[in-house]
């Protein structure tokens, strides 16, 4: 009998690819973005390490320096790679050392601001663009940029990519959405009326001399790339016809070696959220359809990344043709070993990207993979215990599927009570709402490492402190959750809550007021969940504006479907009290700034306040501990592996919302961090 064919011989994902001399070992690419991670603008260790782990995981390339700087005057003010002087080459050798060791490509982008810089930090230079339009997202008035300024910023993209390659990266790539090179692409933002604007010849002018620079800096043999707006969604942009005609003269031209098609714009939150990055409220790989029309109409290497967040959705778009190399960005941050997953034959291993946009609200910390952008202090990969123990662990959300998942990878033998009949805690009530349903990959891919793990799970099965102990336990781990706090309130208990609402325990009447005591997702999604059903809904909150809490992909996106819905808001007031006024129930409200008073009358009141601890357990146990039920601070930020308690007795210790009421990342980095070293 033939031997069965490898994985890599029959998966187009795992086929090799090659741009001149540069061979990629797969099709799978980390594309370029701002993780924050630098330090004064270098790459140093926690830098390297972020993008190393994605090298050691098996991708192809790993691309750096999301907007980083060519020149002083092209800062937004932290948080970029500073490739505007030689200090940074020998940290792009450390760096790319590190990623070719592991058989990976590294490339960097490079790229000016224009309009997107700022006037009011870091060096304090005028911002500069084609025209002086001011874009909305970054405030600034800039500058009409004159001969001398596009003499010395083409110079500087040249001297920026030799930086690059002198630091031994593999190549460059420069970017057009939103930053300079676009600006003088896009009629949107460029209004000249010399020999920079008008037509799209003239409108390509200035990256015409960019790309011809940099080519003439760095030779023929490097690879040099261009991040490409294939359109521009909007009436007075590039169109997507425009935009073919404009990558036909880069082609032309013969400067460049391969397209990294985009789409949309970044001028302002909801551009970003809905025609850029896609958020919650977007569908997976939005713009598969338009890269594949630009990939019929031009003739170099296509790379895309965009909402790509399985790998049943990347392997089709390689088998199909439509790119070359799959730009797996927030997927790899949710899980950089990816490709070595897919190799070893373990594809339903790989965690999920959710489609949370966590990364791009905390960068660059992935809402369920504590260890992204904390590679110096945390592994992705859980090391096993000197000795193997026995755990409880009280809870089923996430701070409790968490615990269990890292105590068995430890190799201890786990226990997991969970009150309900299904695993899952607050992200049950979340995922009830349709634009939060993919965070159920939170506890689906928990779900299945436990059974890989043998984790022994009792559903329905509230736990006792007789109980607790009757399992003779050395760990005890209460992730009991919490339950809605409204205890605050005159007149709770005429209130219904968020969870109510969600999980269609009770439902929403006429006209509903719904009051929004943290600015999260909860009574955002509430609220749309009631309009959607044709009912007529206000939210009101203390905060100076709706959705303060949340990122700005998903406070922009929450926001338009509010107007779309006719939801009324109101801000900067204070819940105080809710009476009963006939068959109606009134809302009296204090005001933030002023102190005054107010009223608003509703069918029904739907109160989100957070939520209160359910720790009873914890406190019925806390005696009988080894250590008073006390994490010492200490020693989870950074302590070694704890010392097993003596036979008999047992270490408790409490996570997640049974401490205070946060979000899901923070209780997965808490039960993570802690339970690593248990």
């Amino acid at each position: 009998m033939a031997d069965r064919p490898s994985v890599a011989a029959r998966d187009p994902l795992l086929e090799p690819f090659a741009i001149k001399k540069l061979r990629f070992r797969n099709r799978i690419v980390s594309t370029s973005h701002a993780s924050m991670l630098d330090e004064g603008g270098l790459p140093r260790e926690r830098y390297q390490r972020y993008h190393e782990e994605k090298a050691r995981g098996g991708l192809a390339m790993t691309m750096i320096g999301g907007s980083a700087m060519t020149s002083p005057d092209s800062s937004w003010g932290g948080g970029q790679l500073d490739l505007s002087s030689d200090r940074i080459v020998p940290h792009l050798a450390a760096l790319a050392e590190r990623i070719h060791g592991h058989g990976a490509a590294v490339m960097c982008q490079v790229s000016h601001l224009g309009r997107r810089a700022t006037s009011y930090a870091a060096n304090w230079l005028p911002v500069l663009a084609p025209s002086r339009v001011r874009e909305v997202r970054n405030r600034n008035f800039p500058k009409e940029m004159d001969d001398a300024d596009i003499a010395r910023i083409v110079r500087d993209y040249a001297d920026a990519a030799l930086r690059c390659v002198q630091g031994g990266l593999d190549g460059v790539e420069t970017v057009t959405g939103g930053h300079l090179i676009g600006q003088f692409l896009s009629p949107r933002t460029n209004r000249r009326t010399d020999g920079f604007g008008g037509s799209p010849e003239n409108r390509a002018r200035f990256g015409l001399m960019v790309h011809e620079a940099i080519r003439k800096r760095v030779g023929d043999d490097v690879v040099v790339g261009i991040r490409f707006v294939i359109d521009e969604g909007v009436a007075d942009g590039s169109d997507f016809e425009d935009c073919l005609q404009l990558a036909r003269i880069f082609e032309r031209e013969g400067h460049i070696d391969y397209f990294n098609c985009i789409y949309g714009r970044m001028d302002t939150d909801l551009a970003l959220a809905e025609d850029n990055m896609p958020g919650m409220f977007q569908r997976s790989a939005p713009y598969l359809g338009k890269v594949a029309q630009f990939r019929r109409e031009t003739e170099l290497p296509l790379i895309h990344a965009g909402g790509i967040r399985d790998v049943a959705t990347a392997r089709h778009t390689i088998r199909e043709g439509v790119v070359d190399l799959i730009g797996m960005t927030r997927a790899h941050i949710a899980d950089p070993h990816i490709v070595n997953k897919i190799m070893r034959g373990e594809e339903e291993r790989i965690r999920p990207c959710v489609g949370a946009s966590y990364c791009l609200y905390k960068k660059v910390n992935c809402i369920h993979n504590a260890a992204s952008g904390r590679e110096t202090v945390l592994g992705h990969e859980v090391e096993p215990a000197s000795r193997r123990l026995k755990a409880v662990v009280i809870g089923g959300g996430p701070a409790g599927l968490e615990a269990a998942r890292v105590c068995a990878e430890r190799g201890h033998a786990v226990v997991l009570f969970e009150a309900a009949p299904k695993l899952g805690g607050q992200l049950l009530v979340a995922t009830a709402a349709a634009e939060r349903r993919d965070l159920m990959g939170i506890v689906d891919w928990r779900i299945s490492e436990l059974e890989r793990l043998g984790v022994d799970i009792r559903t329905n099965c509230y736990a006792e402190a007789d109980a607790v102990r009757g399992e003779e336990p050395d760990l005890v781990i209460v992730a009991t959750g919490g339950i809605p706090d409204t205890d605050w309130l005159e007149g709770a208990e005429l209130c219904d809550t968020v969870w109510d609402v969600l999980t269609g325990t009770v439902p929403g009447k006429s006209d509903v007021l719904v009051y929004d005591g943290t600015g999260r997702q909860a009574a955002a999604s509430c609220a749309l969940h009631l309009a959607q059903q044709g009912k007529s809904v206000c939210i009101a909150t203390p905060d100076d504006a709706l959705a303060i809490e949340m990122s700005y992909i998903d406070k922009s996106s929450f926001r338009k479907r509010f107007a779309e819905l006719g939801i009324r808001s109101i801000v900067e007031v204070r819940l105080e009290k809710v009476e009963r006024r006939g068959n109606t129930l009134q809302a009296t409200f204090r005001n933030e700034l002023t102190g005054a008073e107010s009223r608003l009358e509703a069918s029904q009141i739907v109160v989100e306040h957070g939520t209160l601890p359910a720790a009873d357990i914890y406190h019925e146990l806390r005696h009988l501990s080894a250590n008073d039920g006390v994490t010492d601070v200490a020693f989870m930020m950074g302590g070694e592996e704890a010392t097993a308690p003596a036979p008999g007795s047992f270490l408790l210790h409490r996570i997640g919302d049974a401490v205070s009421s946060r979000d899901v990342y923070s209780s997965i980095y808490e039960a993570y961090r802690l339970c690593s070293k248990l």
